[in-house]
Order: C-alpha cells, then sequence, then structure tokens
C-alpha cells in the first residue's frame, strides 16, 4: 500500500532550474526563493503585471542571473525559458512540490549595499516576470 508522508516539510531544501527551451537547463545556486500571490482565481494562468518571481543569492563568481539579465536587457536572450523551483524532502531526493514558471524572463536585477563598515554578504536578487504557473 502506497502512503502519502503527511509530515511537514522544511523550506530550506529546495532547487532551481532555468531551462532554455532546447531541453538543456541548468541549476541556479539560489538561497531565498520568494513566491509572488498565486491565485485561484479561473485567469490565474496569467500572472499579473507586478506579480514577479524572485530568486535571491549570495553574490559569487557564478554570473547565471546577472548573465540572462544582460542578454534579456540587450534583446539577445532566447524567447522561451521556463524556470523549476523545486521543494525536496529531508533525503533531498524526493521532490515534494514542483512549481514552473512558464516563458519567464528577467525584470530587475538588485544588489545589495556595498558597505566598507560592515563584511555581509552581496546579495544579487532577479525578479522574474513569467506568463503562467
Amino acid at each position: 500500500m502506497n502512503t502519502v508522508d503527511m509530515r511537514p516539510v522544511a523550506g530550506c531544501h529546495f532547487r532551481v532550474e532555468l531551462a532554455d527551451g532546447n531541453g538543456r537547463s541548468i541549476e541556479i545556486a539560489c538561497s531565498e526563493v520568494l513566491f509572488p500571490p498565486l491565485s485561484a482565481r479561473p485567469d490565474s494562468s496569467e500572472a499579473h503585471a507586478d506579480e514577479h518571481l524572485v530568486l535571491r543569492r549570495a553574490t559569487s563568481a557564478d554570473s547565471a542571473l546577472h548573465d540572462w539579465w544582460e542578454k534579456t536587457r540587450r534583446g539577445r536572450a532566447p524567447q522561451r525559458r521556463t524556470v523549476r523551483v523545486l521543494l525536496l524532502a529531508p533525503d533531498h531526493e524526493r521532490v515534494v512540490k514542483r512549481w514552473r514558471f512558464r516563458n519567464a524572463r528577467p525584470v530587475t536585477l538588485h544588489y545589495a549595499p556595498l558597505n566598507a563598515m560592515d563584511s555581509t554578504l552581496v546579495m544579487e536578487s532577479l525578479a522574474i516576470a513569467f506568463d503562467g504557473v
């Protein structure tokens, strides 16, 4: 008999993938994912202009988010991309829940302030518009 595990799952085990529309995808290391409100309205498959998915992480030599934003800014990004967010079980293997954001495109890229008097990490945040979830 197949039983469903009803225990709550912590939000700290997740994976973010960026698909390029050609069958390839890369994993994007993120420390935080901010979901927009997901409506239950019949027309909820369409996102509103002010609702964005936000990917946040500490800045590093990995320039995947910046490169995607830069290509979009210059009009050279692929037309269709999909962002997948996978919530993982504590074993880090099983997927408990998944969200797929279709026709995703960067809207804004934001960096935390630089401060010579503070040793905190520099965070980068990419706001992403999408056509459907």
